[in-house]
């Protein structure tokens, strides 16, 4: 046997024991007549004795061991006389009386610890080497733990867990597909399908009431830390429901994830709801942050007027409100000047009132507003002296995705933001779809095939962009985790929806054709979500990207540093199926 024991589990109750261990050497630390030997699996790290004046023979092979080199140690476990009270081993060690080494390593190009000197790139081209380290080893094994709880809980409420094909068809609506072609039909091609969303609506038309499934999806677009070109769903759908038995089923996973991975109770009774119109209005985005408050105000219509042509001019004037913050130093606020300008954020400029403990007002826009118009702004903002207000203004969409930015930038600098405090809210009633200028036609907001609020059908011909989504996204700690809807059943408002998005009755058969077929053999009321599960592993984890989580994951350009991927294949494989490489 290569191993009786791991490198985590011994403790002073084995004493005594005679013990077979393998692994990763972690680091050799000669001292004199002695050598220790820290041994290390995914299990933790044992540490070995070798002593010069027993066994010199041994304790010279010890001491020319390299870090990471793979050894085999069998001897006896004894009572340490110095203590690590930080490792759960760490009141033993083991009196080596046999060592094999099983491979050797060759220098490794990063330290194998923890605290690590290799660079994310470098990290990434040798990922199985990263995936020794324990902040990485941590995360597969939160990981598997979520993936456990996630089938536990499907599970116990009757759900069944089907797989669903991964060679579909292409369906350009959305983001981009991934394109396989075939070789036995020539021109044609596959698609790696981007969500299971047709199979789950038909297994519902099958009778296949509760579905589930852990599922691999593929899109192909531009990436961030939030995005990879493949990526893992927590998928499932549900027949005979409306959107509060969706959202109740969704809330008991989402209790039963933290009680049972994290140990934390979430206690509401039921996540508290906003409408996408009020994230907007209140938070900039429809994914907010609501662990704190500093509310987005809008002022428009008390700043105009005053010959400030910022703000006269202005689509959107609106600000927050930093409690007790007007002590704020002038470089403290150039440095806020030079966040919001910030490419990625994109505000040109902005305006500060400071609202001083003594009732006084100091502003960078004094010369043009005067204390009776600076008392409106502090009573439209809830101000309380000491406060100071920051106010942005510019594209009505614009801005609020720059105030957004800047309340969160703000929430983190002012300690505002507890890591192990969570705020799980839906974000409900979204638009059914948004404008597409590129394509100068209506696109869907999340997919065609999301049901409109009833009292809205009407509006589906004449006034599309009026029409409100049966849809609602899962929102923790601004993080979206994921969303889904309840879906068309009726062929009849799936075939209005189509119109409104600009398909003829061609172009929705060709695609869409087989779906629209099964309307018409009974298909139940369903609805259903898909929750990014790598994003919430992240956000279990305590990361802020999730390539943190994912084992082997592409980097920001959608490459895999480790395999050298995507690369070129052979011209015989073009050839067979039949197709050309434009050089230019």
């Amino acid at each position: 046997m290569f191993r009786t024991r791991t490198c985590g589990e011994l403790t002073l109750e084995n004493t005594e024991e005679h013990v077979t261990l393998s692994g990763w050497v972690q680091r050799v630390r000669n001292m004199g007549g002695m050598t220790f030997v820290d041994l290390r699996d995914r299990y933790g790290l044992t540490q070995l004795v070798f002593n010069m004046e027993d066994q010199p023979d041994l304790c010279t092979k010890a001491r020319k061991l390299g870090r990471e080199y793979v050894i085999q140690a069998k001897g006896n476990v004894k009572e340490r006389d110095n203590k690590n009270p930080e490792m759960y081993t760490g009141a033993i060690e083991i009196i080596v009386d046999e060592m094999n080494i099983l491979s050797t390593s060759e220098v490794p190009p990063f330290i194998i610890d923890d605290e690590t000197d290799g660079g994310e790139e470098l990290r990434m081209r040798y990922r199985y080497l990263d995936l020794r380290r324990n902040p990485l080893k941590d995360a597969l094994m939160l990981r598997h733990e979520m993936t456990r709880a996630t089938r536990e809980y499907f599970d116990s409420k009757d759900f069944t867990e089907i797989e669903t094909p991964v060679l579909i068809k292409s369906t350009p609506e959305g983001a981009r597909d991934f394109v396989v072609p075939s070789r036995n039909h020539r021109g044609q091609f596959y698609a790696l399908p981007q969500s299971p969303q047709v199979f789950k609506q038909l297994l519902m038309i099958s009778g296949y009431d509760r579905y589930y499934q852990l599922v691999k999806c593929f899109r192909d677009e531009d990436l961030r830390a939030d995005r990879q070109p493949e990526f893992t769903q927590i998928d499932m759908e549900m027949a005979f429901v409306d959107r509060e038995d969706v959202l109740n089923e969704l809330e008991g996973l989402t209790k039963h994830l933290f009680k049972n991975v994290l140990n934390v109770d979430i206690t509401e009774e039921a996540f508290p709801r906003l409408t996408y119109q009020e994230a907007i209005k209140t938070y900039g985005t429809d994914r907010p942050d609501t662990r704190f408050g500093m509310h987005i105000h809008e002022i428009k219509d008390t700043v105009g007027g005053k010959g400030f042509k910022v703000f006269d001019q202005a689509e959107y004037v609106g600000g927050i409100n930093l409690p007790q913050c007007a002590s704020y130093t002038r470089k403290q606020l150039d440095g806020l000047m030079e966040f919001v300008q910030k490419p990625q954020i994109g505000a040109k400029g902005l305006v500060y009132l400071k609202y001083n403990t003594d009732g006084t007002f100091k502003s960078s826009v004094d010369k043009f507003f005067g204390e009776e118009d600076f008392k409106q702004w502090v009573a439209r903002f809830n101000a309380s002296p000491g406060d100071l207000l920051l106010i942005l203004a510019g594209n009505t969409e614009q801005t609020r995705y720059a105030l957004s930015e800047l309340r969160l930038e703000m929430g983190r600098q002012l300690g505002l933001m507890d890591k192990n405090d969570y705020a799980p809210l839906w974000v409900i009633d979204f638009p059914l779809m948004e404008w597409d200028g590129d394509e100068q036609r209506y696109a869907a907001m999340h997919h065609p095939f999301t049901a409109p609020v009833d009292e809205d059908i009407h509006l589906l011909e004449e006034q599309p962009q009026n029409v409100r989504a049966k849809a609602y996204d899962l929102v923790i700690n601004g993080i979206e985790i994921g969303g889904g809807s309840i879906r068309i059943h009726d062929a009849d408002i799936q075939e209005k929806m189509f119109q409104a998005l600009g398909f003829s009755k061609e172009q929705a058969n060709e695609q869409f054709g087989f779906l629209l077929e099964a309307f018409r053999y009974g298909a139940p009321p369903h609805g259903g979500c898909a929750f990014g599960f790598d994003r919430w592993v992240a956000l279990f984890n305590g990361s802020d990207s999730i390539r943190d989580v994912i084992p082997f994951p592409k980097n920001n350009a959608g490459r895999d540093l480790m395999l050298n991927t995507p690369s070129k294949v052979h011209q015989k494989q073009l050839d067979e199926l039949h197709i050309s490489i434009n050089k230019k």
